[in-house]
This record gives C-alpha cells, structure tokens and sequence, in this order.
C-alpha cells in the first residue's frame, strides 16, 4: 500500500501531518509513503484534483485510490484507513 502525502513549503498543517504520516509508517514498515510537493509536482497535483494542502491520498496494492483526506489526519483515523486497505 502506498500514501501520496501532498504538501507545500510554507503549510504549517503539513508539518503536523508529515508527523502523524511518519508515526503511521512506523507502525506499518509496509507502508510506502511518497511526499510532493504540490509547487514542484504542479501537473500531477492538477491531474488528482489536490485543490488544498496537505492532502493524503491512499492506494491499494493494486494502485486504485482507497481513500483521499485534506487536511491533518489523526493517527487512529489514518490506522483504521490504512487497515482497509490491508484487508
């Protein structure tokens, strides 16, 4: 499973959710996370639809998006998501 963390440079609700992401992946070492940032990957961000930062976007294995969340998750709420996708 694979979380896109969508970001920018000066976003203070970014820091936050890098934190919560980290701790996450901590907890779940098969979590692949990829972080862009949204001024560098501008025509991927526009693709997705990424209209704020941070956006988490959630993939299965297979690579279809389970789940998209703006905004700084909470690491319960990011665990339970995560579970699904693993199920």
């Amino acid at each position: 499973m694979r979380l896109e963390l969508y970001t920018s440079a000066f976003c203070d609700p970014c820091h936050r959710a890098r934190e919560v992401v980290a701790e996450a992946q901590r907890l779940v070492p098969a979590l692949e996370v990829v972080e862009r940032d949204v001024a560098a990957h501008q025509e991927r961000a526009a693709d997705l639809g990424i209209r704020s930062t941070p956006t988490a976007v959630i993939y299965a294995a297979n690579g279809d998006e389970h789940l998209r969340a703006e905004g700084v998750p909470t690491l319960p709420r990011l665990l339970t998501a995560l579970a699904a996708v693993a199920d």
